[in-house]
């Protein structure tokens, strides 16, 4: 039964965070006319919570964040005592290039700075007028646990690849933090519906602080259009799995109709876990990679983010960075720099560059005195005794290779460990031969892109730093396999940040290379920086996310499922739940009725251990089978022996085996084949190929039926089984290219068959029959679960065009389980399907022994 998510998924956070403070009154919100689509099963609807119409609708984007892109300073003398600036260096607030001048940018999440319950409504008001900022005023406890405890000591280390072996090494899961981040998640949720026309706005949700957020908004907003972009890696399905909220994050995540990665291996993991943990298929359609989720089609995006370019060459022009760049010159004259710049955590590598350069100043003695590394170090994001480690290393580190190799009036490892402007580091950018990135695990990391622009520089800069050559534009950039600007910088030396003689060799090829390779490499990547910007990134981002929901108003939707499970089943219109009452109803009316059913799935559930039929459904199919006015008939595609073993007690019950190359009657008739098919000697060449594939894919067997060969591997490793499967089907593709077979692949099976053999067939001959007989049937059912039963689906249906028929029957396709299908109702499971049959068999009120002769004929005769 199809049920609405009952319990609000607030109650899955402790009662501790229930009591928040007074939230400000509700924002204004500019609505356009309320669509005429709402939720079919009468609960909420896009129209009952809108604001009155308004004629004038301008195009909004909500972006959805951790942090708001303003600054905040306490000031007496402004509004609320605060005073706000936008941050101009923030990428929420530089993707606003990406969409038109017509756009309207609301942005929702949480102020840098605590704000008194009491200035709240006062504050949110004035950012909204002034910024088109919503803020989320989280409590100062939820807030810790929320941001500090789980998002950076729990998500955060997992995210890059770090397990808590140990309490020594990193904090175990606590499940109370978890119902904070749920708490703020559900916060953040209750700010976006205070501002969003659900019918015309879209959301963005961005990082992994907001991953549950789709569906607390997925929830309230059946069609709401929502992309999410994670912005830091996502690891391998073998450490993501160890998560014990893992299902939870991936079924919210699915909520979206977009999701985005950097780089491809992200994506990959993610799909690896839909796969191994939800058991979902994923495939690419028209160079779009999509994941069928319930009727809807969840699309992941793989798009590096860019910088801003105009910020940068804005700050390039500054005097106060031409004044810098000169001191800079003047302080390291006749040196070369190598630059990095890195927040101070344990995944950014610092230590190990560090042991990288004391190497190579051991290997190459001749450039003490002349290298110096410039390492600008900014604060760290998180705290904990591992970030303490860290910065004890470094200090220590640098500590020693300074006193080793340093001179009087040389320094080998300069540490900037204050803040600086950007100004300042935009300058060091533009005088270092080098930059060295060297994370061993990163989510993007734009420092590479951003030395890439400062050392192409601008005229102003060129003339302050008399630099007037173009052909004098040279970078090098040495940067971590691990990061995920790695695959777009294809002329920077790629290293392994764990092999410190590797770095150190990189950093030496890179400060000797010749200029004009340099100056290639530079040009390669500049070309690539300057066309791939964040604009770039957000524009591209925008138009796929419209692709993606363009659908939204043309199907039915139902929300189903509790707490953090609740999903949407999206539906073609006339899809419906198949009705008991309604099905009996017309069932008793009528006086010829053909039911064809599907066997596994449909009436023994898949999951079974046992394949037999059990004693209930044997039952119920002699009760219908009994009822003179049937005709009965098991459709399957298992093989004619075990088929004709498990139904022997039902005499009367027409069986068709192998997809219908092999027919009969009832228990009195002989099988008969269908003789489209002349011989098998494709079956020689298809079941090497097939063997091959077994013998390399652990789980995976040959089932071998008279007129098919079927390659299982539902118990093989998911994404290999998967994997070997698409090759399966390509490979016997070719080599059958010539002879009378299809190649198909099923649910967790790739088969190859008779060409012009299909269920189908089955359901067209038994109604063509029963129509040359005189008995044209006024009633048809048809119940199956997977893709070879839709041949059935369409089969029936086109009975109802057929000019034979002295009535129009009625016609009742029905699939098990809510999923896009031909059928135009559905059952929920085998339990349903049965219960159904067991209805309609007690209406016939006949006893199991009640004979009646049925129709006979010639299935060779009929093929």
């Amino acid at each position: 039964m199809v049920s609405r998510s009952c319990i609000n998924i607030l109650d899955l956070a402790s009662g501790d965070f229930l009591d928040f403070p007074p939230t400000p009154r509700s924002l204004p919100r500019v609505m356009t006319v309320p669509g005429v689509i709402s939720d079919i099963d009468g609960g909420e609807s896009y129209d009952r919570d809108l604001d009155a119409p308004s004629s004038i609708y301008r195009e909004r984007k909500i972006i959805v964040a951790n942090l708001l892109p303003l600054h905040a300073q306490k000031d007496k003398e402004k509004i609320g005592g605060w005073s706000f600036s936008l941050d101009e260096d923030s990428l929420l607030l530089q993707m606003k290039d990406g969409f038109s001048s017509e756009t309207e940018v609301i942005y929702v999440g949480c102020l840098k700075v605590d704000i008194d319950p009491s200035e709240q409504e006062e504050v949110a008001q004035k950012l909204l007028e002034d910024f088109g900022c919503v803020p989320t005023f989280l409590p100062p406890d939820l807030q810790k646990k929320f941001y500090h405890k789980f998002c950076k000591q729990q998500l955060w280390p997992l995210f890059h690849y770090m397990l808590p072996i140990s309490p020594d090494h990193g904090d175990r899961f606590n499940r109370s933090l978890w119902q904070a981040y749920v708490s703020a998640n559900k916060i953040f949720a209750d700010k976006v519906m205070e501002v969003i026309n659900p019918e015309e706005d879209y959301v963005w949700v961005h990082d992994y602080h907001l991953m549950i957020l789709p569906t607390f908004l997925r929830k309230r907003f059946n069609r709401v259009k929502l992309g999410f972009f994670l912005h830091s890696p996502f690891p391998s399905s073998e450490i993501y799995r160890t998560l014990p909220v893992r299902d939870e994050i991936l079924k919210s995540m699915l909520n979206s109709d977009l999701i985005g990665f950097h780089t491809f291996d992200y994506a990959r993991h993610f799909l690896s876990c839909c796969s191994r943990m939800l058991g979902l298929d994923y495939e690419s359609k028209r160079g779009h990679i999509g994941l069928e989720y319930f009727g809807r089609t969840v699309y992941i995006k793989i798009l590096p983010v860019g910088v801003h370019m105009g910020r940068l060459q804005s700050v390039l022009n500054l005097s106060s960075t031409h004044m810098r760049v000169k001191e800079i010159q003047e302080q390291f004259k006749g040196k070369k720099i190598i630059v990095g710049v890195d927040d101070m955590d344990i995944f950014k590598g610092i230590s190990l560059k560090l042991l990288a350069m004391e190497q190579l100043l051991q290997q190459h003695t001749e450039l003490k005195g002349q290298l110096v590394l410039v390492q600008i170090v900014k604060p760290a994001r998180s705290t904990g005794k591992d970030v303490q480690e860290a910065k004890r290393e470094t200090y220590l580190t640098a500590k020693r290779i300074n006193e080793t190799y340093g001179a009087p009036g040389y320094v080998p490892v300069v540490l900037i460990d204050h803040p600086i402007p950007l100004s300042e580091t935009i300058a060091y950018y533009s005088v270092a031969e080098c930059c060295i990135v060297n994370a061993v695990r990163d989510g993007m990391n734009l420092v590479p892109y951003k030395y890439v622009v400062c050392r192409q520089g601008s005229p102003m800069m060129d003339e302050a730093t008399n630099i007037n050559l173009p052909s004098s534009r040279t970078s090098m950039l040495v940067v971590s396999e691990f990061i995920g600007c790695s695959p777009s910088l294809s002329g920077a030396i790629r290293v392994n940040p764990w092999d410190v003689d590797a770095v150190a060799d990189a950093l030496n090829v890179a400060i000797t290379i010749p200029e004009a390779e340099k100056q290639l490499r530079h040009e390669k990547h500049y070309r690539y920086v300057s066309t791939h910007d964040v604009a770039y990134w957000a524009r591209s981002f925008m138009q796929d996310l419209e692709r993606a929901c363009k659908d939204h108003f043309s199907k039915r939707c139902w929300g189903i499922g509790f707490g953090l499970g609740f999903r949407v089943v999206s539906l073609s219109p006339n899809f419906r739940k198949l009705s008991i009452d309604h099905i009996v109803s017309i069932y008793k009316r009528t006086n010829r009725r053909a039911i064809f059913l599907d066997y596994d799935g449909t009436i023994v559930p898949q999951t079974s251990m046992s394949r037999t039929p059990s004693p209930e459904v044997i039952s119920v199919l002699n009760n219908l089978c009994g009822d003179p006015k049937n005709v009965v008939f098991i459709v399957s595609g298992r093989g004619k022996d075990s088929l004709g073993e498990w139904f022997t007690p039902c005499a009367k019950l027409g069986v068709a085996a192998e997809h219908g190359y092999f027919m009969r009657w009832g228990t009195s008739s002989d099988w008969e084949t269908c003789n489209l098919v002349a011989d098998f000697d494709w079956k020689r060449i298809a079941e090497p190929v097939m063997q091959l594939y077994t013998e390399t894919t652990d789980g995976s067997y040959i089932e071998a039926k008279e007129s098919a060969l079927v390659w299982h591997h539902q118990d093989a490793d998911p994404d290999f089984g998967s994997c070997q499967a698409k090759e399966l089907l390509d490979h016997l593709e070719n080599v059958l290219a010539n002879e009378p077979v299809v190649v198909k692949r099923g649910q967790h099976i790739v088969e190859v068959k008779p060409q012009g053999v299909s269920k189908g067939l089955v359901a067209e001959k038994v109604l063509s029959t029963m129509v040359s007989r005189g008995q044209a049937p006024d009633f048809v059912l048809c119940i199956g679960d997977d893709r070879s039963d839709e041949d059935m689906f369409e089969t029936i249906s086109t009975t109802v065009t057929n000019p034979s028929l002295p009535v129009v029957p009625e016609i009742f396709a029905c699939t098990v389980g809510q999923k896009p299908s031909k059928a135009k109702y559905y059952l929920d499971d085998t339990s349903d399907v049965v219960r159904m049959l067991k209805g309609l068999a007690a209406t016939s009120n006949v006893k199991a022994t009640t004979y009646s002769p049925h129709v006979q004929v010639s299935f060779e005769s009929a093929c």
